[in-house]
Formats: structure tokens, C-alpha cells, sequence
């Protein structure tokens, strides 16, 4: 789909090409393309980051007063376009994207100069203790405790699938600090270090071999008071201003990377008829990119022009993670008996593979963006959202 850019946008679209060209070397291109989880892993997403932290572009989003750059919507779409189109490595989003907008909404002067900083240049790396083994999508449900006692909270109880955990020194949790009435009203919003004395760190890994996610074991757990977000008991409104990050932004510009690997990867195909009916399905998808593109445009300038973002996260969470994983299953598809190989495609792998790198990745892919419709709130709950917006009209 083409756009028609102003001179000035063009000016800056040209400006982050020159960059990339520059500062994107091939060790990290290659880590960006051999990704097929969530986000790469942390020598090479970090290591990203604070190439981008030196342009005073690690962290675009955020008011110009904290680091941010004061772009326009489009901007910012245009720059996601081009990290994507060459391939920059996927950067974790729980500091820069998800607690950081709570810490500026929420948080105290001197909670923002402790932790902005460290989150701007990537010295610090956080993870986020939001699921629990029986509370993911229902998660007005936690039950991980924590109890005041003097200048602390003694947390008890586990978190789950805490992407990263293994790299972080510090984490975002969601806590029970009391009980009865509605479970939303008991929940507050913690931040600390860790690693630290009762907490046990356990891998999860994936059926596609990678170690990204874990469980979180806390065991009387001293944390300091002063790491409370807003008041206690009042954190689930904390906790849905952070989900609304977590969900929101742009899916296209990802889509479109990966379509064009596979129109690459398709062209191999000699069998007329395969190649014929995979072209189709190709542009098919292509064609829902461009519907998707058409809603995210739209939702850009209804942000210029200051509207809340609503449901849109919601929409924009369905239709992408769902368009994700269609095109990893073609992804598959195109690979055909390649696929089936067993060798985990983590960033740091070195040198040339034995079989084709894309067939690898796309099985990798497929199997990693099987959560994709699960993550960040379920889309079974995003339908429901959608739907109570619209039936409330």
C-alpha cells in the first residue's frame, strides 16, 4: 500500500535509512532475522537499544521532557517501517514501551528520575509479573500476595510466562494487597529489583526450543515501599493503562517484512500449480495487510488529533496477531519438508546452516506465534471488549 509523504516526511524517512545503513551492522541484521519469537534475545535487543539511546532515538514515544522526540504519529510509523524493512532486531517493549508510561502517568518526580533513565539508555532491563499459573486472561484473579510491614512489602506467591526474567534487573508486579469485594479493588502495582533473597527464577521453554519465558517463585520476598505505583489497593487501573500499551501500536510494518521473505522464499517454487496457488494466497494476505494498514493510518491521525485510543488496541491486537500467525503457517507451507527440522533459531546462532535459513525460521515462527493470539490479553477478550464497546452505543 503507497502513501503519499509530505516533503518533510520524506526528509525523515531518508534521514532513519542513512542511520540504519550506518548503525545497523550485519551481526545484528542477522540477529533481526534469524528472530522468531516475540523479541530478540538480550545481548542483541539491548545492544540495539543503546545504539538507538545515543541518537536519541531508543525511546520516541515518550514526552520530549523525558527523552522522547517529539515526532509526529507518522513518524513514528515510518521509523517502525524502516527498523522492520531492514531487519533491526524486534527490542524487548517491557521497559521503554510498558512500564515507562505508567511511571510517567503514575508515578512520583522522584520514582521517574530513579527509573526513567536507566529504562532511556538501556542499563536497566525489566520484565513484567502480571500472569499467574490460574490467572492469565482472567487477571482480576492473582493471588500472589504482598503484605506492608514497615518501609516494605513481604511478597509470597509465583508469577508465570515472565518473558525475559533470566536477563531483567528489575521487575513491574501486580500484588494482592487485600482482600474481599470485587478482586480488582485489592490490587496494587509494585516495582523492584531483582534478582533478590526468596526469589527463584525456573525457565519455561517453548515447544520451539527457546528459552524466552519463565516462572517467578516468590518466598517472603522484601521489597522496598517506596517501589508502590499510585496508591495501594488502587492498581488495576494502573494495571489497564499499561495493557492499552502493551496492545497498542503498529502490526504492519512487522507483517510486511515477513511477507516479503516469504514472496522470496515462494519464488523458489517450480511447480507452476504450487507457485499459482501460492501467489494467490500471497496476495490474499497482502490485501489484508493493506486493510489493516488502512485502520492503523486512521487510528494515527485520530491520535494526532488527540482522541482516545478506545478500543483500537483491541481491534488492532485481533487482527494482527491473527494475520501473524497466517503468515507463519504459509511460512510453513512454503518451506514444505524442510520444516521439520529440529534446531532452534536463537539469535546468536553462528555461520551458514546446513538447510535453508528461511525453512528453519519458519518453522520456529510458526511454533512461537501459536501464543500470539493469547498474549497481551487473550483475543477471545479482545472480541468481548470490542463487542461491550459497540453494544453499549
Amino acid at each position: 500500500m503507497a502513501w503519499t509523504l509530505s516533503a518533510a516526511e520524506s526528509a525523515f524517512q531518508n534521514e532513519v535509512r542513512d542511520f540504519l545503513s550506518r548503525e545497523l551492522t550485519p551481526e545484528l541484521r542477522a540477529a533481526g532475522r534469524r528472530c522468531s519469537g516475540i523479541f530478540s534475545d538480550y545481548a542483541e535487543g539491548n545492544g540495539w537499544h543503546r545504539i538507538l539511546a545515543k541518537r536519541g532515538w531508543s525511546v520516541p514515544h515518550w514526552p520530549v521532557e523525558h527523552g522522547g522526540t517529539g515526532w509526529t504519529p507518522m513518524q513514528h510509523y515510518l521509523f517502525a517501517a524502516e527498523l522492520a524493512a531492514a531487519d533491526a532486531p524486534q527490542r524487548a517493549p517491557m521497559g521503554p514501551g510498558m512500564v515507562a508510561p505508567v511511571i510517567v502517568a503514575f508515578g512520583t518526580e522522584a520514582q521517574k528520575r530513579a527509573w526513567l533513565p536507566g529504562i532511556r539508555s538501556g542499563e536497566d532491563y525489566w520484565c513484567q509479573g502480571y500472569s499467574e499459573p490460574q490467572s492469565g486472561s482472567d487477571l482480576a484473579s492473582l493471588q500472589c500476595k504482598a503484605v506492608r510491614d514497615g518501609d516494605h512489602y513481604v511478597i509470597n506467591g509465583t508469577k508465570i510466562w515472565t518473558t525475559h526474567a533470566q536477563y531483567a534487573n528489575r521487575m513491574f508486579c501486580l500484588v494482592r494487597t487485600a482482600s474481599g469485594g470485587k478482586p480488582q479493588q485489592g490490587i496494587s502495582f509494585l516495582c523492584f529489583d531483582i534478582p533478590a533473597p526468596g526469589i527463584t527464577i525456573r525457565p519455561i521453554i517453548s515447544i520451539s526450543g527457546d528459552h524466552e519465558l519463565n516462572q517467578v517463585f516468590f518466598d517472603d520476598v522484601r521489597v522496598p515501599a517506596e517501589g508502590l505505583i499510585g496508591e495501594e489497593n488502587q492498581g488495576w487501573t494502573i494495571a489497564k493503562y499499561l495493557l492499552q500499551h502493551e496492545r497498542g501500536g503498529a502490526w504492519t510494518p512487522m507483517l510486511r517484512a515477513r511477507l516479503r521473505r516469504l514472496h522470496a522464499a515462494a519464488d523458489a517454487i517450480t511447480d507452476a500449480q504450487e507457485a499459482d496457488d501460492l501467489a494467490l494466497r500471497l496476495a490474499e494476505a497482502e490485501c489484508a495487510i493493506d486493510a489493516l494498514e488502512a485502520t492503523e493510518l486512521q487510528s494515527l491521525r485520530a491520535q494526532a488529533r488527540g482522541e482516545p485510543l478506545g478500543i483500537r488496541p483491541s481491534m488492532g491486537k485481533v487482527l494482527g496477531s491473527e494475520l501473524r500467525q497466517r503468515l507463519t503457517e504459509l511460512g510453513v507451507e512454503i518451506a514444505g519438508h524442510y520444516a521439520a527440522v529440529n534446531l532452534p533459531l536463537d539469535d546468536g546462532l553462528q555461520g551458514e546452516l546446513p538447510i535453508p535459513e528461511e525453512a528453519v525460521f519458519s518453522m520456529s515462527a510458526y511454533l512461537n506465534d501459536r501464543a500470539a493470539s493469547i498474549y497481551a490479553g487473550s483475543n477471545e477478550v479482545q472480541r468481548n471488549i470490542v463487542a461491550a464497546h459497540l453494544l453499549a452505543r
